[in-house]
């Protein structure tokens, strides 16, 4: 696993497992809702995936389009798809998502090493 994607997830899980040690109702209902938001319904999760992607690149969530970007990789999406997604989301967000495309390219890399 490339360094920058194991720094990622590890970062996550540790700063996760902090919140949730809070023990926090409502911020673990957040977490579990977001949990079953992303599980397969009516749409299957892997377009839940990219929905998600489109959404947290246009929000410039950066730590958000990196999860997705690696969930959405782990259920087989290939770069050309990963690019036309992020194509959608530069489109709806406009010109000033293009740093957040060039990170987003750079972790897409990381993830297939």
């Amino acid at each position: 696993m490339h360094e920058k994607v194991k720094e990622f997830n590890d970062y996550r899980q540790k700063m996760n497992d902090k919140i949730l040690d809070s023990d926090n109702k409502v911020i673990k209902r957040i977490f579990n809702l977001d949990t079953n938001a992303f599980k397969e319904g009516h749409l299957p999760v892997k377009t839940k995936e990219l929905l998600g992607l489109v959404a947290s690149a246009v929000l410039r969530c950066d730590d958000c389009v990196q999860y997705h970007l690696e969930s959405a990789h782990k259920l087989g999406v290939t770069k050309e798809e990963m690019m036309e997604t992020m194509s959608i989301a530069t489109l709806i967000g406009g010109t000033i998502m293009i740093p957040h495309l060039r990170r987003a390219v750079e972790y897409w890399e990381a993830i297939d090493e």
